[in-house]
């Protein structure tokens, strides 16, 4: 990459079509690392993005442009997030492409079959027929495999594309010969060998797009949070404009419940603000006068006046929407297993069909004084025929829908299939704090009665007082009250002292219920109390005194409860070997005190949303790799970057919509299901792999003997498509279950078995509503398309051979 130029950096920001494999993206980096003026290159397969850093002194964004589309590859702008009916329209394009295929691969081995049985293999039609067939496939259902094989050669890169084509030009190389130059040559086998392989190359390409396909759509729903007008209060008037017509010093007026619309600066009132989707903390923020606020956090309480101070790509929403982004691109590669075989495979099977030539050439001339060029050609076209690796290409898609229907009968949506490569690889977990280790809502932890009273009556007594009150605390009191029964009062009068606390009338008598500090300036004496309240403070609670009558009753202890099982989910993180980290943007106090109680030692706190990403980053430029947990908005980025993201199902449309795997409920163990799962599934990928390569190993060494016909290159192929399924679906198929994900478990129909307290149908409405691509793998669909051509093709060619 060039370092020189005028030393200014531009980001091109690309949505990329038509990649397939791990290949896609080394083929994609080398082609711009390549360019003078570029800078750095970063290249998802899992979100078909890219983000190219370059001098724009040397280089312009059409000349990126026009270089990925010279690849074979489409550009879109990522700005225009693609709708879920595009990405059905691509599935269905790409399946009529396949059914297409597959019928010119049908009658082919028909036409083959019917002319062996009634010994019409003399007719001079048929050749022409099964050449006009195979033409079709190749050229015009299989162009887009042409033109990606083509510029993958011209960069020195050999892939599965390369092979294909050599491959399918073996086939149709051997057939021309056997029709105008040599002699009882098997034409029609090589015929239709180069339109049997280019048929499964379009299905193994459609069932990588079903895999991988999902309709991102994070960005746009984050934005969705920025209301779409604001209060702006100009010349003494106030008026409704767009928010994108608010100006940077602006005063907007925000009324409480509603959606704070730009970042900036409280000039009048006092509320309490909901900025969990900056800190994470659902404890609310009590906002004065002087203290900023976020664009898209919740002003509960009171009204405001802000001053616009960050407005447009400034502000903060924007500022995470970029990071999404940039995360994306920015997110290291995942070399495929299947690609790292291929990477040598591909070496082999050249060198085996070169071998194959040469020993009927140069043996031959030695010993008899003339070459076998029959012999030669046919042992050399045909191991470029068995040497397609149909099978390994339908391996990792095979295991990754078999591992993701175990996933979705525990409640565990896998998203991605690069999740089940790297998850075995994790040493680092990362853990949000709030709506992950713990239940994301204030709750009642602790009451501390002074000497003389009781926990009953110091929570009926508060909950009386804070009945009449907004606040998420007094929410918090009240339910503590009545799920242990106790009667809540009617007051007679209430105030609410923002900032501070509640003022009310219960029974006659003044009841305060607040910050410990605003009773002692009222002249409440709190000083048998203080040793305990500085107790909670420091384990992170936050503490209400309460006072009846001039006289303190106690202190009730409210923070977020930790999740019954979070500490048995740490112990088996350590178990497998996997450090766990506590990442949050809550105080180190109250993260440490969290932390202690789950067994976790390491911390990570303070930190706002981008930082959680570049400290994710950062363990990965170790070597590392990290997986993240979270649930809310400002998890998104750094669930993106991470290996592995991994949100929690009750948590932001954002944080599911960044992740790799969605647990649908709120249990932190489903994490370590989701591992188990993984790691378990990538075991089976090495199996399929593993019979896939003994096939065509077999097949490519017994083809140099120059003793094998295609037709036999086609049974082979046949037989070990046959094996990885057998060994992705058997076992389940024998006990009698449907080879598919489980979407009954997932439609909510059976919630219950699917992963415990799901909501009612929750489950089912994202997957339909939200993937629906994945809906179509979780509802079997891709199975038995499978299993149909695989049948039919079979059957076919079983005919076939059996004739030969």
């Amino acid at each position: 990459m060039s370092e020189h130029g005028s030393g200014r950096q531009a980001a091109l920001r690309m949505r990329i079509g038509g990649m397939s494999c791990s290949f896609c993206t080394s083929t994609i980096h080398k082609a711009y690392s390549r360019i003078d003026g570029v800078h750095e290159v970063g290249v998802s397969l899992a979100h078909e993005e890219g983000l190219v850093r370059y001098d724009p002194e040397l280089v312009t964004p059409q000349v990126l442009i026009r270089t990925l589309e010279q690849m074979g590859y489409t550009y879109r702008d990522p700005e225009k997030v693609r709708s879920f009916e595009e990405d059905a329209a691509e599935l269905r394009r790409e399946r009529f492409r396949l059914m297409v295929a597959g019928t010119f691969t049908v009658v082919s081995l028909a036409l083959m079959a019917v002319g062996m049985w009634f010994d019409l293999v003399d007719i001079p039609a048929l050749p022409w027929l099964l050449l006009a067939l195979a033409l079709n496939t190749m050229f015009i259902t299989g162009w887009f495999i042409q033109k990606m094989a083509f510029a993958s050669l011209r960069r020195g890169i050999l892939n599965q594309h390369v092979l294909l084509e050599f491959a399918a030009y073996a086939g149709i190389a051997g057939g021309l010969l056997g029709l105008f130059v040599l002699d009882d040559f098997p034409v029609g086998d090589f015929f239709a060998a180069a339109t049997l392989v280019t048929t499964y190359h379009i299905l193994s390409h459609y069932s990588s797009l079903l895999v991988r396909t999902r309709s991102s759509q994070a960005v746009r729903r984050l934005m969705a949070l920025r209301p779409d007008t604001a209060r702006v209060i100009r010349d003494g008037i106030e008026q409704e404009v767009p928010i994108d017509e608010v100006h940077a010093g602006d005063h907007v007026r925000v009324r409480p419940g509603e959606s704070i619309p730009v970042d900036g600066t409280i000039l009048d009132g006092v509320s309490a603000v909901n900025e969990a989707l900056v800190t994470g903390e659902p404890i609310p923020a009590e906002k004065v006068a002087g203290d900023d606020v976020i664009g898209g956090s919740i002003n509960q309480t009171g009204t405001l006046v802000v001053e616009a101070t960050r407005v447009g790509e400034d502000a903060f929403l924007s500022q995470i929407a970029r990071s999404i982004d940039e995360a994306r691109s920015l997110r290291p590669g995942v070399l495929q297993l299947v690609d790292v075989i291929l990477h040598w495979f591909v070496r082999i099977v050249l060198f085996a069909a070169a071998l194959g030539f040469s020993l009927w050439t140069i043996l031959p001339m030695l010993t008899q004084g003339a070459p076998d060029w029959n012999r030669a050609l046919l042992a050399g076209l045909a191991a470029l025929v068995m040497g397609y690796p149909c099978a390994l290409g339908m391996a990792t898609p095979l295991a990754t829908i078999r591992g993701g229907g175990e996933a979705a009968e525990r409640g565990i949506l896998m998203r991605s299939g690069e999740a089940f490569q790297v998850m075995n690889e994790i040493s680092v977990i990362l853990l949000d704090k709030t709506g992950t280790i713990t239940r994301g809502a204030p709750a009642v932890r602790t009451v501390l009665p002074v000497a003389g009273t009781g926990d009953a009556e110091v929570l009926q007594v508060a909950a009386s007082a804070e009945a009449s009150s907004e606040h998420p605390l007094a929410r918090a009191v009240e339910d503590a009250a009545e799920a242990r029964g106790i009667t809540i009062d009617d007051a007679d009068a209430f105030t609410a002292h923002p900032g501070h606390g509640v003022e009310a009338t219960v029974g006659g008598l003044r009841v305060l219920v607040g910050k410990p500090d605003w009773l002692t300036a009222e002249g409440i004496d709190l000083g048998s109390l203080d040793e305990e309240r500085a107790t909670l403070e420091r384990a992170g609670v936050t503490v209400a005194a309460v006072a009846r009558d001039g006289v303190a009753l106690g202190l009730v202890g409210i923070a977020d409860t930790v999740k019954p099982d979070a500490a048995e989910a740490v112990a088996r993180i350590r178990a497998a070997g996997i450090t766990p980290v506590m990442i949050t943007g809550d105080n180190r106090r109250t993260a440490t005190a969290v932390a202690a109680e789950v067994g976790i030692t390491e911390v990570i706190a303070e930190v706002v949303p981008d930082e959680k990403a570049s400290r994710v980053r950062a363990l990965q430029a170790e070597g590392r790799r990290v997986m993240m947990v979270g649930d809310g908005i400002n998890d998104a980025p750094a669930l993106t970057q991470a290996d592995v993201g991994i949100a929690i199902g009750a948590g932001t449309d954002i944080a599911i919509e960044a992740a790799d795997i969605v647990v649908m409920n709120d249990r932190l163990g489903a994490v370590m299901d989701a591992y188990d799962v993984a790691v378990a599934s990538y075991r089976k990928t090495k199996q399929n792999l593993a019979l896939a390569f003994s096939f065509n190993g077999v097949g490519v060494t017994a083809a140099v003997t120059g003793l094998v016909s295609p037709v036999w290159a086609m049974v082979a192929m046949i037989s070990s498509v046959t094996a990885v399924l057998a060994n992705s679906f058997g076992g389940r198929m024998i006990r009698g279950e449907r080879p598919n994900l489980g979407y009954q478990a997932l439609s909510g129909d059976d919630h219950h078995g699917a992963g415990g307290d799901a909501p009612d149908g929750d489950v089912g409405r994202y997957v339909a509503e939200r993937e629906p691509v994945l809906a179509m793998v979780i509802d079997g669909r891709p199975v038995r398309w499978w299993a149909a051509v695989a049948a039919a093709i079979t059957a076919a060619v079983g005919v076939a051979a059996a004739v030969v």
